[in-house]
């Protein structure tokens, strides 16, 4: 066994999602700390975003008009 021991890969190597090269395990699933910081600054910039359908608001409904009860 020689001194030049490499980790275990448990992860297939995928293209980085930035640039296109191949990922590395240290910044996984990107390539480098730069494309790893482009990504971080997109969500921080609000490019990206997770589409939502908001339900209303049971509190919002206006009433219908009062009737009054005798």
């Amino acid at each position: 066994m020689t001194g030049d021991t490499h980790p275990v890969r448990l992860r297939p190597r995928h293209p980085c999602p930035i640039c296109g090269k191949p990922s590395q395990q240290k910044y996984h699933p990107f390539c480098s700390a730069r494309c790893a910081d482009v990504d971080l600054n997109r969500w921080f910039g609000g490019r990206y975003a997770i589409p939502a359908e908001e339900e209303p608001d049971p509190g919002d409904e206006s009433p219908g008009p009062k009737r009054d009860e005798e």
